[in-house]
């Protein structure tokens, strides 16, 4: 007994006592109901005031490609495991990897923040672009973040210096003939179309993924429609770039060869009823000589209009084709908030708030007491 004693008097004192410590929580339990009771007051205003997001989706399942891989079989298998080994393919398709860059790209962003949309609180369509410059008002919680959170950051953007409004970006083709120069509100609503305008592509099972986040569902759904039709206008561009090139160098070519051809054969029928009645070998070596010409423009020609018939459906068949799984449809059900999440959040942050400010309070006490209680030869070393 004597042994048991002696041992448990000779126990470290940095041992967790559970008494103690439920004591110690005992004592401050007014604190931790108070900080418990605060985080469901800011739960339920955080609850309330959020903003609400509606989510609109689609799924496409984009054309697979004609082109033989050298793996053969192998890669079939490899497909089957989850695995891409197609590495070296003789086409100049589109990796599905590169969809969602497509989709987060600047001049796919422009273009459709610069699309009129309809909007239930604008009578007219107007642009993202410009409802969210003029139009969108600050939320509730938005104020209470700026100004509190980011309060300084909003103390910082005022002190810095105004910058000079850079001129508009322009859009479509020209966008590509020059560097993008944005101004300040396009580089804010272009982020802000960024994590809301998003593309998953899944490889293994070969489809594509559209989503779309909004306050409002029948923007979601609007805006989820134009993005995915951009899609489709942005990879079919890609894929026939050089087939339509190909065709409109046909094209020229052939229009040419057509007009020398028709000059040829108006200047053989021209040379034949100025010389109807005429036998001399002058005239039969002229008419000869034209008719060469006639014959080599024809052949060209008609050489030409065959090449542009097969580039007309080179194109054709270049152009890739989009099944349309899930199509797009107004959400009716909200996406955020969460608030009944968000109130379980809350209050177990108040909670936590309230216990760990007890025992970090007391922790801080008994090292306090440890020092004091030290001999003064230990403190001084």
């Amino acid at each position: 007994m004597n042994e048991i004693k002696t041992n448990r008097q000779n126990q470290p004192d940095d041992e967790i006592d559970l008494i103690a410590l439920a004591k110690t929580l005992w004592k401050g339990r007014k604190l931790v109901i108070f900080t418990t009771v605060a985080g469901i007051l800011l739960g339920l205003i955080f609850a309330l005031f959020s903003p609400k997001e509606f989510t609109a989706s689609t799924t496409l399942v984009p054309q697979l490609s004609n082109s033989k891989s050298k793996l053969g079989g192998l890669s079939s298998l490899a497909a089957m495991a989850g695995y891409n080994l197609d590495l070296n393919l003789e086409t100049s398709e589109l990796s599905p990897y590169i969809y969602p860059q497509i989709v987060q790209s600047v001049p796919f962003q422009l273009e459709l923040m610069e699309t009129p949309f309809r909007f239930a609180d604008v009578e007219q369509p107007v642009s993202l672009y410009q409802y969210y410059t003029e139009y969108a008002k600050t939320g509730f919680i938005s104020q209470v973040k700026k100004y509190t959170i980011g309060l300084p950051f909003v103390i910082i953007s005022a002190l810095k210096p105004d910058k000079p409004e850079s001129e508009p970006a322009v859009s479509g083709e020209e966008m590509f003939d020059s560097p993008i120069a944005l101004t300040e509100d396009q580089e804010k609503i272009r982020k802000f179309l960024s994590e809301r305008v998003f593309l998953e592509a899944n490889d293994k099972e070969g489809y594509l993924v559209l989503t779309v986040i909004a306050h409002d569902p029948g923007l979601a759904a609007q805006v989820a429609h134009k993005a995915q039709l951009l899609l489709q206008k942005y990879i079919t561009e890609f894929k026939i770039k050089k087939a339509t090139a190909q065709l409109k160098f046909v094209e020229e070519r052939c229009a040419e060869k057509k007009s020398e051809f028709e000059k040829a054969q108006t200047r053989l029928a021209a040379f034949r009823d100025r010389n109807k009645n005429v036998t001399s070998a002058l005239a039969r070596t002229e008419e000869e000589r034209l008719m060469n010409e006639y014959q080599l423009a024809f052949q060209v020609y008609s050489q030409l209009a065959q090449q542009l018939e097969t580039a007309q459906i080179k194109v054709k068949e270049d152009t890739p084709v989009f099944s349309i799984v899930k199509p797009v449809t107004v959400p009716i059900e909200k996406s955020k908030p969460n608030r009944p999440l968000i109130l379980i959040i809350w209050t177990f942050l108040g909670g936590i708030i309230g216990v760990g400010w007890i025992f970090g309070k007391q922790f801080l006490k008994d090292i306090k007491t440890k020092w004091n209680e030290m001999p003064e030869e230990k403190v001084s070393e």
